[in-house]
């Protein structure tokens, strides 16, 4: 699937004029970066979508530690792109502007990944399936609450460390006018019904709902 570049959702860092169409991502469209568009248009890593079919049928390039078929892959924000052949890697983030970064990260940072738990519900077997950002899913016996984040090392898919959404700790901005930034919560409160985080920033303080965070220390 394609789409018109001057439809282009504002957080993709690419230019407005240019080739008509550009990729689709393959799911998840609102929310990630199609992996071509990524390496070709916004980290000049290959030339042509030619270019890097050819690296990823040579295992040249893997995607929170697994290898991948789709040059349409989608990568989201805190996604892991892993370079065997130049032996790096590079996670997916968001500016202040607004738009997808991509910053190098050590091998050792490439293989865990935080998550946001948006949901959690007892399944078959009174097993418990915490409902995670970006719509992956994990079965856990972690003391967790909706809200909360988990950090998964990506090789084995276990829960290494449990980050609450509570009082002194570090979150990242997802959504709204503040997207991009990150900051500590000094208190959160339930105002018109929505739950509110008033977090200290290198802007100042600043109110952002709760839902728009994620805990990331």
């Amino acid at each position: 699937m394609h789409l018109k570049r001057n439809n282009i959702p504002k957080f993709w860092p690419v230019p407005r004029k240019g080739t008509k169409y550009l990729a689709l991502a393959s799911h998840n469209h609102e929310e990630s970066i199609p992996l071509v568009v990524a390496m070709r248009d916004v980290l000049g890593l290959v030339k042509n979508k030619k270019e890097l079919q050819r690296a990823i049928n040579e295992k040249q390039i893997i995607i929170n530690q697994k290898t991948i078929r789709n040059v349409n892959y989608p990568i989201s924000i805190f996604d892991v792109i892993s370079l065997p052949l130049t032996k790096k890697n590079l996670r997916a983030g968001l500016s202040n502007k607004k738009k997808i970064t991509f910053e190098e990260i050590t091998d050792k940072e490439a293989e865990t990944k935080v998550f946001k738990v948006l949901d959690k519900k007892v399944i078959l077997g009174n097993k418990v399936q915490l409902n995670l950002i970006n719509g992956m899913n994990i079965i856990s016996k972690e003391k967790v609450n909706t809200g909360d984040s988990i950090v998964i090392n990506l090789k084995d898919k276990k829960i290494t460390k449990v980050i609450p959404m509570e009082n002194g700790k570090e979150v990242f901005i997802l959504k709204g006018k503040h997207a991009g930034n990150s900051g500590k919560i000094e208190e959160i409160v339930l105002r018109g019904g929505k739950s509110i985080a008033k977090i200290s920033s290198k802007d100042g303080k600043i109110n952002v709902w709760v839902k728009n965070l994620i805990a990331i220390k």
